[in-house]
C-alpha cells in the first residue's frame, strides 16, 4: 500500500464517511484499509437484505483484528460503520476503486477473502452475497479463479485447481504484508489457515543437485597441497630425528597444513526480514534446512557447514557452548510468531535468542557446505537491535556477501543505507565499489509482465551499479525465484528459475576460487616454499658440518652461545616493554571515555532536537515510542562510534605503532646479529631465520609488524614483507581496531520502549502533538541514559579486552619467532657434538643421506608448483 499515491478524491471521501474534516497526515494503513473493509462487510451483510447475530459477531472481529490497542481508530470505525450505513457506500463500486486505488494485489485480495470469510459467518453462503463479491472482485481486477479458492476455504468443494491454490497462497503470503502492519501479516497469517493445503513437495528420486564443479576441482588441489605439507611435514621430522633440523619445522609445518584443512569459504547471506533468505539457502544446500514458516523470522546468526554427522552446537555471548538435538534447531534459529508480530526490536531484545552468539549446523549432506563454503545466515537486519553488531560479526573473514532484495518492493530506503554500510565495511570505508557483494533480486516470478520486470531490473542498475556504484565486477545482479528453484530441485526437473539460479551460483563459484581462493593458495604456498628454502639450508648447514667445511672452535661456540643470551634478553625486553605500554595505554583510554562521558546527556538530548516520527501520538502512541527509542539506539551508537574513531586516530593507532615498532626493531637486530654471525662463522642461521619471518608473513601483516629482510636471492634488494603498507602496517593496524563493543548496547539498555510506554503513557491524551513528542523524547532520553549509565562498565571493560588482546597476541607472536632464533643457534652446536663422534664411513652414509632428502625437498617444491599451475593457470 502506496500511501503517497493517495488523492485529494480519497481523503474528501473518507471525511465524508467519517462525518470529520481529515487531512492526508490522519491517514494510516490500518485507517485506509478498515474504511475499505468497513465498505466490504456491510455490503455483504446488506446483500440478502437480512442481518443476522452471527454476521454481526463476525463483522466485530473482522474489524477489531485492524483497530490498535491504543489511539483513536477505534472511534474512527464507529464513525465509518455510520458512515457508510447512511450513504450505502458499498452500493457504489465507484467509490470502493478510489479507497482501493493504491492497494497492491495481495490487500486487494486479503480485502475480499474477508468478505467471503463474512460471507460464510451463519454457516452458509448465499448466492446474492457471493455475486456481491464476484463484481467487486471484477472492480479490483482480480481473476475469477482466485474467487473458487476463497470460496473453498469456507464451503469445501469437491476439487481445486492446484495452479490457482498455489497463486492465492502465495499472494496472501505474510511476506508481502510486512511492510504495513503487524495486524496485516497476522490477518494474512490466519486467512492462509483455513485455505486447502498444497500437496506437500517431496524430494524427488531424481532429486537434482545444483553443480559445483570448480569448487570441487578447487578442494581437490587444496587437498594436494595439503598433501605436500605431509610429505614436507616426514621429511623433516626423519631430519630432526637425526638433529640436522631444529624441532621447531615440523610445528610450522603443520600450522600450514591446519590453516590448508580448516580454510573454508566464508558467505554471508544479508538483508532485511522476510525477503526469502532462508528458501535461498535451502536452494544452495539442496536440502530445506533453514526455519520458513508462514511468518519466517530467523532471530540469531546461523553459520551452515560441512561435518561428517548431523550437530547442531549453540553458543553463547557469556562463551558457553552446548550442543543441541537436532530437533530444536528449527526452535533455537528462529524467533516466536509473537516477536514476528508484535514489536520485533523489543521482542528480540527481551528473548533467548538475544542470548546468542550463533548457531553452528553440521550436515554431511549440504551440497554447497561439502566444497569448503561456510554459510552464514543473518537475521533480519531492518528492526534488529544489535545490528552493529552482527554486521561486524558477519563481515569477519567473510569472502562473499550476498544481499536479498524483494522484486515487489527493490531496494527501500533502509535497504540502500545498509547496502552502502555494507559496502564500506568491506572496503575499509574505501570510495570505491565492492567486488564482493552479489545481489539477488528474489521473487521474481511475483513481476508477471515483462514491462514490469524490465523496469525494476533498471531501477537496481541504477540505483547499485550507476554514478556512485556500490557493487563492483561482473555477473554481481541475478534474478531469481528461490521457492521456484528449490522446488525444481526437490522434485528433479527443469525451469527457467533454476537454470538464472545456477547462473549466480557459477558466478560466486567464480569468484571464490580465482579471486579469493588462488590468493589463499599462494599465501600458503608463500610460507610453505619459505619453509623447505629453511630446510635446505639448514641440510646444507649440516653437511658442511659433516665435511668439515664448518668447524666451529670454541670462540665460534661461546659468541653462539652468547647470541643466545642476547636474542633471549630481547624477549624479555619486548615483555616488559608491552607491559608498561600497555598500562599507559589503558590509563589513556580511561581518561578519554571519562570526558566523553561527561557532557553525554547534552550531547543526546541536543541530538533528539532532530528526531521526527511520521507516527502520530494519538493513533501510534507504542510505534511513536518505539521510533524515537530506536533513534536515541542510532545517536547513542554514533555517539560511541565518534568515540572509537577518536579512540584510534587520536590514541591507539599511535600506540600499536610503538609497540609494533619496537617488536619490529628487536627482530630486525637478531636477524642482523645472526647474519653478521653466518659471516664470520659460515653458519646459515641467519638465512634460516629471514625464511622463517618470511613463512610468518601472513601472521605479521595481521598484526602491522614490517621487519625489512634482505632477499636470498638478491644480497642488494631489500624484501619488504609488507610493500605498500607503510613501516608501521597502518592500514592493518586500522582493521584490527573494530572493536565489537558497540554491539553490547542494544543488549544493555534493550528494552527501552518498553520502559517509557509505561512513563509517558498519560501524557498522550493531551492535544498538542508537539508538547507530547517533546514528553516522550524527554523520558525515551532519560530512561535510555539512565539504563546505559547502570551498564556501561561493561562496554568498558569489553573495549580493554580487546585492547590487551591487541597487545598478547604481538608479544605471542615475537616470542614464538625469537624461539624459533634460539633454536637455530642450538642446532649446529648439538650437531657439532654430535658429528664428531661419528667415524668418517658414518659422516659419509650420513652426508648421502643428507643429499637424498634435499632432492626429495626439491621434488617436493616442484609438485607444489604444478599444483598451483593447474589452480591458476593463467597467471602462470
Amino acid at each position: 500500500m502506496d500511501l503517497s499515491l493517495i488523492t485529494a478524491d480519497t481523503v474528501d471521501l473518507l471525511s465524508r464517511i467519517t462525518g470529520h474534516e481529515l487531512e492526508e497526515e490522519d491517514l494510516s494503513p490500518p485507517v485506509v484499509f478498515l474504511a475499505a473493509l468497513v465498505c466490504v462487510l456491510l455490503g455483504v451483510i446488506a446483500a440478502d437484505n437480512q442481518v443476522d447475530q452471527e454476521e454481526t459477531q463476525r463483522l466485530l472481529i473482522t474489524l477489531r483484528r485492524f483497530i490498535p490497542e491504543t489511539g483513536n481508530v477505534r472511534e474512527l470505525v464507529k464513525l465509518m460503520k455510520q458512515g457508510v450505513r447512511q450513504q450505502k457506500i458499498y452500493q457504489n463500486p465507484n467509490d470502493l476503486l478510489l479507497l482501493t486505488a493504491f492497494f497492491s494485489e495481495s490487500e486487494k485480495l486479503l480485502l475480499i477473502g474477508l468478505g467471503y470469510e463474512m460471507s460464510a459467518a451463519d454457516g452458509d453462503m448465499d448466492a446474492r452475497e457471493k455475486k456481491y463479491l464476484e463484481i467487486l472482485a471484477n472492480h479490483l481486477r482480480l481473476e475469477p479463479q482466485y474467487l473458487n479458492v476463497l470460496e473453498s476455504a469456507f464451503t469445501n468443494p469437491a476439487s481445486v485447481d492446484n495452479e490457482y491454490l498455489e497463486k492465492v497462497r502465495f499472494l496472501l503470503d505474510p511476506v508481502w504484508f510486512h511492510d504495513l502492519d503487524s495486524v496485516f501479516v497476522k490477518a494474512a497469517s490466519q486467512m492462509l489457515a483455513v485455505l486447502p493445503v498444497v500437496s506437500e513437495k517431496k524430494k524427488s528420486q531424481q532429486h537434482r543437485t545444483i553443480s559445483y564443479e570448480a569448487l570441487q576441482a578447487f578442494q581437490n588441489c587444496k587437498r594436494q597441497l595439503d598433501q605436500k605439507c605431509v610429505d614436507i611435514e616426514k621429511i623433516v621430522q626423519d631430519c630432526t630425528d637425526r638433529e640436522f633440523l631444529q624441532a621447531s619445522l615440523i610445528e610450522d609445518i603443520g600450522k600450514v597444513s591446519k590453516k590448508l584443512q580448516s580454510q573454508r569459504f566464508r558467505v554471508a547471506v544479508v538483508g532485511e526480514f522476510s525477503q526469502g533468505k532462508s528458501t535461498i539457502l535451502n536452494a544452495l544446500l539442496g536440502e530445506e534446512i533453514q526455519p520458513v514458516r508462514d511468518i519466517p523470522c530467523s532471530g540469531t546468526v546461523t553459520v551452515l557447514r560441512y561435518g561428517e554427522q548431523k550437530r547442531v552446537i549453540c553458543c553463547y555471548k557469556d562463551k558457553r557452548q552446548e550442543e543441541i538435538p537436532l530437533e530444536q534447531y528449527q526452535e533455537k534459529a528462529a524467533i516466536s510468531e509473537e516477536a514476528a508480530l508484535g514489536n520485533l526490536t523489543e521482542g528480540l531484545a527481551n528473548s533467548e535468542v538475544s542470548k546468542i552468539s550463533e548457531i553452528i549446523f553440521e550436515h554431511p549432506n549440504l551440497e554447497l557446505c561439502r566444497y569448503g563454503v561456510e554459510i552464514v545466515d543473518s537475521p533480519g537486519l531492518n528492526e534488529h537491535p544489535e545490528r552493529t553488531e552482527i554486521t561486524q560479526q558477519l563481515l569477519k573473514d567473510t569472502d562473499v556477501v550476498i544481499f536479498v532484495t524483494n522484486a515487489s518492493r527493490p531496494l527501500t530506503q533502509g535497504e540502500r543505507e545498509l547496502l552502502e554500510s555494507l559496502k564500506n565495511q568491506l572496503n575499509g570505508n574505501k570510495q570505491e565499489p565492492a567486488n564482493n557483494l552479489f545481489m539477488l533480486v528474489n521473487f521474481w516470478d511475483l513481476l508477471r509482465s515483462e514491462n514490469s520486470r524490465q523496469q525494476v531490473q533498471k531501477r537496481i542498475e541504477n540505483l547499485v551499479m550507476g554514478k556512485n556504484p556500490i557493487i563492483g565486477g561482473e555477473n554481481r545482479i541475478h534474478f531469481i525465484s528461490a521457492q521456484a528453484t528449490l522446488d525444481a530441485i526437490l522434485a528433479g526437473t527443469e525451469n527457467e528459475y533454476l537454470q538464472s539460479f545456477s547462473h549466480f551460483t557459477q558466478s560466486v563459484e567464480k569468484f571464490l576460487t580465482q579471486e579469493r581462493g588462488i590468493l589463499e593458495v599462494k599465501k600458503a604456498t608463500t610460507e610453505v616454499n619459505q619453509l623447505i628454502q629453511s630446510a635446505l639450508e639448514g641440510l646444507h648447514q649440516a653437511e658442511n658440518l659433516l665435511e668439515g667445511k664448518l668447524q666451529l672452535k670454541e670462540a665460534g661456540k661461546s659468541e653462539i652461545i652468547e647470541k643466545m643470551g642476547e636474542i633471549s634478553g630481547r624477549d624479555v625486553k619486548i615483555k616488559i616493554f608491552a607491559d608498561q605500554e600497555l598500562e599507559d595505554v589503558i590509563d589513556e583510554v580511561l581518561e578519554s571515555w571519562n570526558k566523553w562521558l561527561d557532557q553525554l546527556d547534552e550531547r543526546i538530548i541536543q541530538s533528539s532536537e532532530q528526531w521526527t516520527s511520521t507516527y502520530s501520538p494519538f493513533k501510534d502512541k507504542k510505534k511513536l515510542i518505539k521510533d524515537y527509542g530506536d533513534q536515541f539506539m542510532a545517536s547513542l551508537l554514533k555517539e560511541i562510534k565518534e568515540w572509537e574513531s577518536t579512540l584510534k586516530d587520536d590514541l591507539l593507532l599511535d600506540w600499536l605503532k610503538n609497540i609494533n615498532g619496537f617488536i619490529q626493531y628487536e627482530l630486525e637486530e637478531i636477524k642482523n646479529d645472526l647474519t653478521e654471525l653466518d659471516s664470520k662463522l659460515d653458519t646459515y642461521i641467519g638465512n634460516q631465520f629471514t625464511s622463517t619471518l618470511i613463512g610468518n608473513v601472513n601472521a605479521c601483516r595481521e598484526l602491522g609488524i614490517n621487519p625489512t629482510l634482505k632477499s636470498q636471492k638478491n644480497e642488494e634488494e631489500d624484501f619488504h614483507l609488507f610493500a605498500g603498507l607503510g613501516t608501521a602496517g597502518g592500514l592493518a593496524i586500522g582493521a584490527a581496531l573494530a572493536f565489537t563493543g558497540i554491539g553490547l548496547i542494544p543488549l544493555l539498555i534493550g528494552g527501552v520502549g518498553g520502559a517509557v510506554t509505561g512513563v509517558v503513557g498519560s501524557a498522550l491524551f493531551g492535544k498538542n502533538k508537539d508538547s507530547i513528542n517533546a514528553k516522550v523524547k524527554g523520558e525515551v532520553c532519560e530512561t535510555g541514559l539512565k539504563n546505559f549509565y547502570e551498564s556501561h562498565q561493561e562496554l568498558f571493560d569489553n573495549i580493554c579486552e580487546q585492547i590487551q588482546s591487541m597487545y598478547n597476541t604481538r608479544v605471542e607472536l615475537a616470542s614464538n619467532l625469537i624461539n624459533q632464533a634460539i633454536s637455530l643457534c642450538e642446532n649446529p652446536l648439538k650437531q657439532q657434538e654430535k658429528d664428531y663422534q661419528k667415524s668418517v664411513q658414518q659422516r659419509q652414509q650420513d652426508q648421502a643421506w643428507i643429499e637424498q632428502q634435499r632432492q626429495r625437498l626439491e621434488q617436493v617444491r616442484q609438485e607444489i608448483q604444478a599444483i598451483v599451475r593447474d589452480i591458476n593457470p593463467v597467471s602462470n
